[in-house]
């Protein structure tokens, strides 16, 4: 018996594009997260052929192109292969618990053009009805960035969060401004490294708790900036980024999250 084609599970997609790389979600998992991504290559067309594609060993479930046309590659119920290794609040196998957006841009190395305000509405339509369906924290709407700090960096610091939160997906704060203060980086040591580190881990980062500011650090600070500071990604803990951070913990526990 032939099996039935695939169909769409969001209205706000128009077509399918199956891939065929994707498995079961592991130990009965749901998906409580969305990762945004962008597609980091030159054209739309050759990024989908090469999700699509059995030899590259990657999928996503969604494809949002440049005029915000949607297409479906993986099942939701299925696990997508699109975040590869990472961490969240714990969760290590993000595959298994989230459900993937790849957004068509050319990414840092085609120099991170603005996103066209058609393809963001394209996300925020799909978004909204994922989100709604499988009743999605606005503190997992996150990016790749957020969950592989250091080894990503989509969907850069030129995609519109903020623009995303006034349609109601995600966590956002307004980023505290510039201003001369202490600052932490690349070889300090001691209780306040500890102190923030430990704050970034209890936004959700995984970031070690050893009081050493080291390269995986200075990369989850530059993943923090990326998403929810972008006027300046150093990796350098100032008073601007620490502040945004300690906004968005409060305006977390304030909707109910700890």
């Amino acid at each position: 018996m032939t099996a039935s084609p695939m169909r769409p599970d969001s209205p706000a997609a128009a077509e399918v594009a199956a891939s065929p790389n994707h498995g079961e979600r592991r130990d009965g998992r749901r998906p409580d997260m969305l990762i945004l991504h962008y597609t980091g290559m030159p054209s739309a067309e050759g990024a989908l052929d090469w999700l699509c594609n059995p030899v590259s060993g990657v999928s996503v479930h969604y494809f949002v192109h440049e005029g915000g046309r949607v297409a479906q590659l993986v099942p939701e119920a299925r696990r997508a292969w699109h975040a590869g290794a990472g961490s969240w609040g714990g969760d290590h196998d993000i595959n298994s618990c989230s459900i993937g957006i790849e957004i068509a841009n050319p990414g840092h190395d085609g120099g991170l053009p603005p996103y066209p305000e058609a393809q963001i509405a394209g996300v925020i339509a799909l978004a909204r009805d994922i989100v709604a369906r499988w009743s999605i924290p606005q503190e997992r709407i996150l990016g790749h960035s957020d969950v592989a700090p250091g080894r990503k960096q989509d969907p850069g610091e030129r995609f519109p969060w903020a623009d995303l939160h006034r349609a109601g997906l995600g966590l956002w704060v307004g980023p505290a401004p510039m201003q001369d203060g202490p600052s932490l980086s690349r070889g300090d040591q001691g209780a306040e490294v500890e102190a923030a580190q430990g704050l970034f881990a209890r936004y959700g980062y995984g970031v070690p708790q050893s009081g050493i500011f080291d390269e995986a650090t200075e990369a989850v600070v530059a993943a923090f900036q990326r998403h929810f500071r972008p006027a300046r990604v150093d990796g350098v803990a100032d008073a601007s980024t620490m502040a945004t951070l300690r906004g968005l913990i409060a305006s977390r526990s304030a909707v109910g999250f700890a």
